[in-house]
Formats: structure tokens, sequence, C-alpha cells
């Protein structure tokens, strides 16, 4: 996050801006060793390469990702104002950045994102899962999340590692986007690299506790699913999806309890 947002997060603030360059300077040459050992040790980890292979597959993978920062910037700056255009109680965007729960997670989920996409083992999960403590926000590095997302409040959402989710797409706290079942092969074994889990096109609104499985749906743009909507199969673009109103028991109080 201090590479991302110098100032914001980390050492900061800087009295000047070539203070500032050669902090993020010195910040990003730091991370970058740092990332390549990390990940060369995770090759490493997981077996089928030599040493020489193990770190040269490391220095890939931290390139790959310092190389995508910019895209992961920009990807940010358009989740920052969703967030503040899409909460009413957000006083600026500053305040996005260093208190929102939904943008930790999903700026540690891009840069995840990213190691996933060079297969390295280990490091994207251990990043997501760290998010996840910090937030209570669970997002898979698989999970392909387009730019303009928001989540509110952020407590117990659930996105999957085969989802795909569109540009400006909001969540809500407690939404599940997961899967239904999950297949197995003929020793009982599970059945992995398939798609299981939903697709959110884009400008989607999912209210809380909402939950929404299945490799096979897809929620067609401009849709709005209300809050605890259970949902295994597609709805068209511009859908509204709504549970009937419960009727509310308002039981009198007995005389005892008026006095």
């Amino acid at each position: 996050m201090a590479l991302l947002f110098p100032g914001c997060h980390g050492a900061g603030p800087f009295a000047d801006g070539d203070a500032a360059g050669a902090a993020v300077r010195d910040n990003l040459r730091a991370a970058a060793s740092a990332l390549a050992d990390q990940c060369a040790r995770a090759f490493a980890y997981a077996g089928g390469k030599s040493g020489d292979d193990c770190r040269r597959a490391g220095e890939e993978a931290a390139a790959a990702l310092f190389d995508a920062l910019p895209e992961v910037r920009d990807m940010l700056a358009e989740d920052i104002v969703a967030a503040y255009e899409g909460d009413p109680a957000a006083q600026s965007t500053m305040e996005v950045v260093m208190s929102y729960p939904g943008l930790l997670a999903i700026a540690v989920h891009r840069l995840a994102h990213v190691l996933y996409g060079k297969k390295v083992p280990l490091i994207p999960r251990a990043m997501s899962e760290y998010a996840h403590s910090r937030t209570g926000i669970d997002i898979h590095p698989g999970a392909k999340i387009g730019p303009g997302f928001f989540i509110d409040h952020g407590t117990g959402v659930v996105i999957g590692e085969t989802c795909v989710i569109g540009r400006r797409v909001k969540l809500y706290q407690g939404v599940t986007l997961g899967a239904r079942s999950f297949a197995k092969d003929a020793d009982g074994k599970l059945v992995k690299g398939i798609k299981r889990h939903p697709d959110v096109e884009d400008k989607v609104v999912i209210y809380a506790g909402a939950t929404i499985l299945g490799g096979n749906t897809v929620i067609g743009h401009d849709s709005v699913i209300g809050a605890s909507v259970w949902l295994v199969h597609s709805v068209p673009p511009c859908s509204k999806v709504y549970n009937r109103e419960p009727e509310p028991v308002v039981a009198a109080a007995a005389a005892t309890d008026r006095r």
C-alpha cells in the first residue's frame, strides 16, 4: 500500500517532490528484490524447477508485478472514485484511501491477481488471506475484477476463484459469489480448474446478504440484486431481483410489561 499510495500509507509526508521520488524509488528497489526472492522460494517449494529456474521465475514474476503497477494504479483510481461517489458518508477520496476496508481488499487483490496470472505458488493466496484477516473480505486471487469496483462495509463478502466481474460493480456486506457444488472425478476427488463461480456484468449492484452461485450464472449488466436474494440461475440485463417483503409480527406487550 505504501508503494501504491506513497505519503498516505507508509513513510511520509514528504517535504517536497524530490524527497517523495527518492523514497518511492528506494521502496520500489527494496520491494522488488524481496518479492523476487520470495517468489523464487515459492517456486522452489512447489518443485519441478531447478534452483536457477526458480530464481529466474521469481525475477520474472516480480518484474511482471512492477510492470503492472501503472495499470493497477489506474484501476484503483477508478475504485477510489467509485467508493467516494457511491457512499454518501465519504467525506473525501483521502478518507477512502486511508480507511476503507473495501479499498484495502481490492488493492491487495489487484496485486495478488498479477502474481496469480504468473502462476506463482502460495504467495497470491497468502496475500488474499492477509487482506481477508484485515477486512473480513475474502477475494480469491484468481477472480477477474474490472475497474470502479466498490465493496461498501465489506464484512463477510466472498468472491470465488473463477468469478468475472465487470466495470462499476457495487457489493454490500455479506454478499457471496460462490460455487453451487464441487464436481468430482471417477476417484471421488474434486475436479479443479473448471468454471465454478458466477459472472457479474457492468454496473450491477448487489445488496447485503445476497448469494449468487454457479459457473453458468450470469448477472446481466445494470441489474440490481436485492438483499438476501438466493440466485442459482442467470438474469438478463437491467433486471431487478428481490424477495417479497415479509410480514412482520408485532406482538402487543402484556399489561405487566407496560408498567
